[in-house]
C-alpha cells in the first residue's frame, strides 16, 4: 500500500505515526461497512483529527492561543487541551511558549503544510459529495415578491455555475419574514428587511419603494405620489400579534392603536382594501403583480425603501447553497437588476 497516495496525495511524514494511524485504519473500515455504524465511527475520528488540525492552523497563523480561540469561538482551555492532544499524538511538540504567545517548532512548521493541505482537500471532498447528491432540490423561500424580478437572470447565472441545480420556490406567509429559514423548511430567503436576523448571516441585494394601496374611489387614489402621512385617517390591514416586531412595525408605519383589519398575505391586504376600504403599504412590485379593478397603487414618500436581501442561517456552509446565493446577488447587480430599478423608478415619478 502506498500511503501518500491512499488520502489523496497527503505525505504521511506531516501527519506522523497516530493521526496517520486514525485515517488510514479508517479507510479499512469505511471500505468494509460503507456507511454504517462502524462508517459512522470512523467519521467521527476523521472530524475529530480535522477539528483538531483546524485549532493547530488557527495557533500558528495566529501565533497566540488567545486569538486563535476568538478566531474560533472556542474557549481557550479546551483549545489548548486539543493541541496538547495532537502533539500527543503525534509524539512531538508543536509549539514553543513564549512571551508573547506561541512559536511552532521545526516539527510544527512541517505539519502546517501538510495540514493546510489536508484541510483543503478535506472541503473539496465534502463538495465534491455534496456535488453528487443528484436529487437535491434547493428550497429558496421567498415573501411579498422580494427579489422575483431578477429570478430569471439569478437561474441563468446558476445554471451557468452549477448545471443541473434544481430550485424550487416557496412562498411563505408575510408573517415570516425569514420566509421559513428559521424554521428549516428553505435552504435561503430571498425577503425584505428590516426582522429580527441574530444567528442569521444577510447579503443586500437591492432597494424597491413601496406604494399605497387604497380603493380606486378614495381621493388619494388619482394623486401621482402622496406621503405617507396623508394614510393616517385611514383604517390600516395589519400584520398580526406575534409577527416579528421589526417587521410589524415597518409595514404598518401607523400608531398602534390604528383601526384595521388582520391580513397574514398580500392577497388579504388587497381584499381589505377592496372590501373593507382599509389602506397600506406594499412593494412597488405589486402595482405590477396583483393589478386589478377597485385598487389603487400610489407610490409613497417619508417612508424608508424595503431592503431586499438573501439570508441563511450563519456559519452555515453549503457549496450549493452558495451557488444559489452568489447567483441572486450577481443577478441583483446586472440587467435583471438594472432593470427593476429603472422599472420602480418610473413607478415612482
Amino acid at each position: 500500500m502506498r500511503a501518500p497516495e491512499a488520502v489523496g496525495g497527503v505525505g504521511a511524514a506531516g501527519l506522523l505515526p497516530g493521526a496517520w494511524h486514525h485515517l488510514t485504519a479508517g479507510a479499512a473500515v469505511l471500505s468494509k461497512t460503507g456507511f454504517g455504524r462502524a462508517g459512522s465511527f470512523w467519521v467521527s475520528w476523521l472530524v475529530m483529527d480535522l477539528r483538531a488540525l483546524h485549532c493547530f492552523v488557527a495557533v500558528a497563523e495566529e501565533g497566540h492561543f488567545g486569538r486563535a480561540a476568538v478566531r474560533l469561538r472556542l474557549a481557550q482551555p479546551p483549545l489548548s487541551r486539543r493541541i496538547r492532544e495532537l502533539e500527543a499524538d503525534l509524539g512531538c511538540r508543536l509549539f514553543e511558549r513564549i512571551p508573547t504567545g506561541a512559536r511552532l517548532t521545526p516539527a510544527g512548521e512541517v505539519l502546517l503544510v501538510e495540514a493546510r493541505d489536508l484541510l483543503e482537500r478535506a472541503e473539496r471532498a465534502r463538495e465534491r459529495v455534496r456535488d453528487t447528491v443528484a436529487d437535491r432540490v434547493l428550497v429558496l423561500g421567498t415573501v411579498a415578491g422580494a427579489g422575483l424580478e431578477i429570478g430569471p437572470a439569478a437561474l441563468a447565472a446558476l445554471r451557468r455555475m452549477r448545471p443541473g441545480v434544481r430550485v424550487r420556490l416557496r412562498e411563505a406567509a408575510v408573517t415570516d419574514p425569514t420566509a421559513g429559514l428559521r424554521e428549516g423548511r428553505v435552504d435561503l430567503a430571498l425577503t425584505r428587511l428590516p426582522f429580527d436576523t441574530a444567528g442569521l448571516t444577510v447579503r443586500p441585494l437591492g432597494e424597491e419603494p413601496l406604494v399605497a394601496v387604497v380603493p380606486a374611489e378614495d381621493p388619494l387614489a388619482g394623486r401621482p405620489r402622496l406621503h405617507v402621512t396623508e394614510l393616517a385617517d385611514r383604517p390600516r390591514f395589519r400584520l398580526p400579534p406575534g409577527t416579528d416586531a421589526r417587521w410589524r412595525t415597518y409595514w404598518f408605519a401607523a400608531e398602534e392603536d390604528a383601526p384595521g383589519p388582520v391580513v397574514a398575505s398580500v392577497e388579504e391586504c388587497l381584499h381589505a382594501v377592496l372590501w373593507e376600504g382599509a389602506a397600506g403599504l406594499l412593494p412597488a412590485g405589486a402595482a405590477r403583480r396583483h393589478a386589478r379593478t377597485g385598487i389603487a397603487f400610489v407610490p409613497v414618500d417619508g417612508h424608508p425603501p424595503s431592503r431586499v436581501v438573501t439570508a441563511r442561517p450563519a456559519g452555515v456552509t453549503d457549496p450549493l447553497v452558495d451557488a444559489l446565493a452568489d447567483a441572486l446577488h450577481s443577478a441583483s447587480q446586472g440587467e435583471g437588476a438594472t432593470g427593476v430599478a429603472r422599472r420602480a423608478r418610473a413607478h415612482s415619478r
